[in-house]
């Protein structure tokens, strides 16, 4: 999961360095075009391209959707907010989640969690702080990226019952790269030898941390890994400062501190509410 989560956020820099001079769509086409090249060559080598067969179009595409909005929110996000910021907003994944699992997944959330998914909004309303100013709006893109991500999220929980993790990241990054294509009348710049050859490697970065997070979570319960992915907080910030110069202000520190240890409590409070139900039957 650490390895995951900091190539990942070397893949989202990448893309914040790309949006300088290439438009959003053009990044996001051309990183998830390497991405389908990497996922097919793995699967090839393995001599499982049989991973790669659907089962369900529709709840691919459905997952293919909010996977796409999420990716190009988040980038968009990147463009105009520094790395660090953009990422400490998408930390309200996990309250989303929370907050949607009784209206699409059916499960009970108890007083405890609604209490710690408010705590974490109030955080995010300290990075938001709602003003006149352009750039604070501009945090809307990555919460919005947080909030598709989170519906991405709990389609999973329910397709990955039928359909293998290969075919669920070709799929995605299928759709993520037709959407991107979209924006092509908008005006795309032809990238040079380097600029193309760099996208490329951040899409491998970034298909390798999928890859590695999907194995961390196939290796270990939920609960004890997840808390792990906060640290790309700290990526984000190293990130931000060598390439950028860019340090988070305080009230982004504060309001991240706040989201994440609602996102830990919330961990905290589903891990013990498992060992609540499994204890009769270990009895």
């Amino acid at each position: 999961m650490l390895g995951g989560v900091a190539l990942l956020t070397l893949s989202d820099a990448a893309a914040k360095w790309f949006t300088a001079d290439y438009p959003v769509g053009e990044v996001v086409s051309i990183r998830a075009l390497f991405i389908l090249f990497f996922i097919a060559l793995f699967a090839a080598a393995r001599d499982r391209l049989g991973e790669l067969r659907i089962r369900s179009y529709r709840k691919h595409l459905l997952r293919g959707g909010f996977a796409c909005a999420s990716t190009l929110l988040f980038v968009m996000g990147l463009s105009l907010l520094p790395l660090a910021d953009a990422i400490a907003v998408t930390f309200a994944g996990p309250l989303f989640i929370t907050a949607l699992a009784p209206l699409i997944l059916l499960e009970r959330v108890g007083w405890r969690r609604w209490l710690a998914v408010l705590a974490g909004f109030a955080g995010v309303l300290l990075m938001v702080r709602p003003s006149g100013d352009y750039v604070r709006w501009a945090v809307l893109l990555p919460l919005g990226a947080a909030l598709a991500g989170s519906l991405r999220d709990l389609i999973t929980r329910r397709i990955s019952i039928s359909e293998s993790s290969t075919a669920i990241l070709f799929s995605t990054n299928v759709i993520v790269l037709l959407a991107g294509l979209t924006f092509f009348p908008a005006g795309w710049r032809v990238p040079n030898v380097a600029d193309f050859l760099l996208m490329g490697l951040a899409g491998g970065l970034m298909g390798a941390a999928h890859y590695l997070h999907i194995e961390a979570f196939r290796l270990a319960e939920a609960a004890i890994i997840a808390p792990f992915k906060y640290t790309n907080m700290v990526w984000g910030v190293l990130f931000g400062f060598v390439i950028w110069g860019h340090l988070p202000d305080h009230w982004v520190v504060a309001g991240s501190l706040v989201v994440i240890a609602s996102g830990l409590y919330i961990f905290y409070r589903e891990r013990r509410l498992e060992w609540v139900q499994k204890a009769p039957q270990s009895a």
